[in-house]
């Protein structure tokens, strides 16, 4: 019963490919893409529907208020209602812009993170595209949001959203990098880019009850959250929301955009956001394997779900909770502290691969770990830069 309930969506999928059973390779493979596109694009578009109103809501609990409660019941239907909204909305384009650039930016932003999302694994069998460099494809797709955004801040030919569009880029480029570094212990240690074969080998339990789950490692926990940070810095989430903050004057490469495009880009920040956060799970979580051996009855995609649901939480619970940084503290922050940190799990991890990946191995690689962290606490001390404050009154 547990096997078919954890394979019902394959069974379903194969069941629509049943017609195809003779038809040539090339025809059965176009409507296997298809079927598998179709599946993503109604998932994470009900979660983004959802994910939209649950955020409001949780806000509003945070900050001891109701949250959006007007629209059906518990206010469940106002995505609807702003969906509708966004459509009827005039879409006004300024006079001089660079018309074309101007359309395809958004297109494109939404493109390449609804593309990033193929190649997760989201339950046992469950992977929609299989690739043997998956996680280089994915990098590869997500670089190209430097350059949507890029073509929103020039094809609307104003000063505000150029300069929106180069301090995001800037912000998204010094946090690419930690964000892939910290990607490479766990290809190292596992010798695929393939997630399949990421979240198989974190398959198991050590002392029968811990999960072999990489972030239970010194180095996989201190990547996981390197990750983690960087994934906010890429999503535009809080406190790193510094480009489009919504309480600026203007919001950054979106100044000039409204209606329907304007919420494209909303709309793919939110993906992106999705699968950013997927990546942690397959890579640092396990992916869809279950946490205790005793309830492995549970469908994997369910383990996958729940894990990207925790996470998303905390995304809400860090906007809800932390104010807005500077761009001069993020830029700080990322070249001198995620960076080099994010070079040190990988010697951390190759530490604890060659001290055999036990006891002895763990406490190896948690002593590098420790010293890197202290060696950089103490270098970037920044208490000392802070002069007692006078104040000066005019007579």
């Amino acid at each position: 019963m547990s096997e078919s309930i954890d394979q019902i969506f394959v069974r379903m999928k194969q069941w629509l490919l049943s017609p195809f059973a003779n038809a040539p390779d090339w025809l059965v493979q176009v409507a296997s893409s298809l079927i598998n596109i179709f599946a993503l694009l109604a998932v994470f578009l009900t979660l983004f529907a959802l994910m939209s109103v649950l955020e409001r809501k949780i806000l509003g609990r945070i900050q001891n208020r109701y949250g959006p409660n007007r629209v059906g019941p518990f206010g469940l239907f106002q995505p609807v209602a702003d969906g509708i909204k966004m459509l009827i909305k005039e879409d006004i384009v300024p006079m001089r812009a660079d018309k074309i650039v101007h359309f395809l930016a958004p297109v494109l932003i939404a493109a390449t993170a609804i593309l990033a999302l193929g190649i997760i694994p989201y339950g046992r069998g469950m992977t929609p595209f299989t690739i043997d460099g998956g996680i280089l494809f994915f990098f590869a797709v997500g670089s190209t949001t430097e350059l949507a955004v890029f073509m929103a801040g020039w094809g609307s030919n104003n000063k505000f959203s150029m300069l929106g569009a180069m301090r995001a880029i800037a912000q998204m480029i010094s946090y690419e990098l930690p964000l892939i570094i910290t990607v490479l212990p766990v290809v190292m240690i596992v010798g695929s880019l393939t997630p399949d074969a990421i979240v198989a080998a974190q398959d198991g339990y050590v002392f029968g009850f811990v999960p072999r789950w990489f972030v239970f490692t010194p180095w996989g926990a201190a990547a996981f959250l390197l990750f983690f940070v960087s994934g906010l810095v890429e999503s535009n989430r809080t406190p790193f929301d510094v480009p489009e903050g919504e309480s600026e004057i203007v919001a950054g490469h979106m100044t000039e955009y409204s209606g329907f495009k304007y919420a494209t880009f909303f709309m793919a920040e939110y993906i992106g956001m999705f699968a950013i956060t997927g990546l942690a799970i397959t890579l640092f979580l396990g992916g869809w394997h279950a946490p205790v051996r005793a309830l492995e009855f549970v469908p994997s995609y369910i383990w996958f779900f729940a894990k990207l649901g925790g996470l998303l939480f905390v995304y809400i619970w860090l906007r809800g909770t932390l104010p807005r940084t500077r761009v001069d503290q993020i830029m700080n922050f990322a070249w001198k502290f995620m960076l080099p940190m994010a070079f040190t799990c990988m010697v951390a991890a190759a530490v604890w691969h060659y001290a055999g990946r036990g006891l002895r191995g763990w406490l190896w690689s948690f002593v590098v770990i420790a010293v890197a962290y202290t060696a950089l606490s103490i270098i970037l001390d920044t208490r000392k830069k802070f002069a007692r404050r006078t104040y000066r009154f005019a007579e």
